[in-house]
């Protein structure tokens, strides 16, 4: 653990504090996510993925940090600083107690998120708020991607029936038996992505322990016996929300309409729920994964935005 002062140029506050932990106890991961949970009731959306939410838990894990910003001992602000990625700059995810904002504590934490990473750095801002696009300015950080929130109603969903590729069968989910095929299948699918590509068991293991995860929901597409794609779906339950969690297709075997079936297979399945609407996150930049969800009948609902260091 460090504690650092108020970085250089940040107007000192009264009492406030930075402490950087490699690890939270029980009682500090309760506390962030308390407030976590204030400033999503707040800004209508979590202000840390959920990755970022998982890696509370379960103690240390490598090249996450955790800042937290206290004032009088209370726990106002809080940023998680991930360096794991070998190319890219560290990301980060900050948020501010909604009743301690315009202080100066959301500018002290990311002057202590480029301090820690040698002012090589990634912000994610979620749902693109006025003003964590000024924080970014304020940071000198510049835009640098831009994730799509897409929806879609599913109520009387009229989809054609999914046509899947000559050989091709679809099962669900088996826990333990299917973890490293689906694994592997995952990395090489998305090994341009940064985030979902480096999955491992511990994360895995961390989504099957959350009371969202429903195998029923999780389905996978054989050819033969080879792993050849995948649609895992997400149920939100306190906001009636079915979400398109992850579709990956095995190199190889792109580009034969095995994705669009199983986004088809995915949305039957949350529909059947009775689950009145679908959600999906997409990179803006991928025009032909945008291009096949709006022919889905999905439309942009909010878009989170990257800002980086030019260095």
């Amino acid at each position: 653990m460090t504690t650092d002062p108020a970085p250089a140029g940040v107007p000192a506050s009264a009492g406030r504090q930075i402490d950087t932990l490699s690890t939270l106890t029980d009682a500090q991961s309760a506390t962030v996510l308390a407030l976590l949970t204030d400033a999503a009731r707040a800004d209508g959306q979590q202000a840390v993925s959920e990755q970022g939410r998982l890696q509370l838990r379960g103690g240390e894990r490598e090249g996450v940090h955790h800042l937290l910003l206290t004032v009088g001992g209370d726990l106002i602000g809080y940023a998680q600083l991930e360096d794991t990625d070998p190319v890219e700059a560290p990301a980060a995810e900050l948020v501010v107690h909604p009743s301690h904002r315009g202080r100066g504590h959301g500018r002290a934490l990311g002057a202590a998120l480029l301090a820690a990473s040698g002012k090589r750095l990634r912000v994610w801002a979620h749902g693109g708020h006025g003003a964590a696009r000024h924080l970014a300015q304020v940071l000198g950080l510049s835009l640098f991607r831009e994730l799509r929130q897409m929806r879609r109603p599913l109520t009387d969903l009229d989809l054609p029936d999914p046509v899947l590729p000559a050989g091709v069968r679809i099962r669900t989910f088996v826990p333990g038996q299917d973890d490293a095929a689906w694994l592997a299948v995952n990395a090489a699918a998305f090994a341009h992505h940064p985030e979902q590509g480096s999955l491992t068991q511990r994360d895995l293991d961390d989504r099957k322990a959350e009371q969202w995860f429903d195998p029923a929901g999780f389905f996978l597409a054989f050819k033969n016996d080879e792993l050849v794609g995948f649609h895992w779906t997400k149920v939100h339950a306190e906001e009636g929300l079915g979400e398109v969690y992850v579709v990956g297709v095995a190199p190889g075997n792109q580009g034969g309409g095995l994705g669009k079936a199983l986004t088809t297979t995915g949305l039957r399945h949350l529909a059947a729920a009775g689950l009145p609407t679908a959600m999906l996150y997409v990179d803006a930049d991928n025009k032909a994964a945008v291009s096949v969800y709006e022919r889905l009948g999905f439309s942009t609902y909010e878009t989170d935005l990257m800002y980086r260091t030019e260095s």
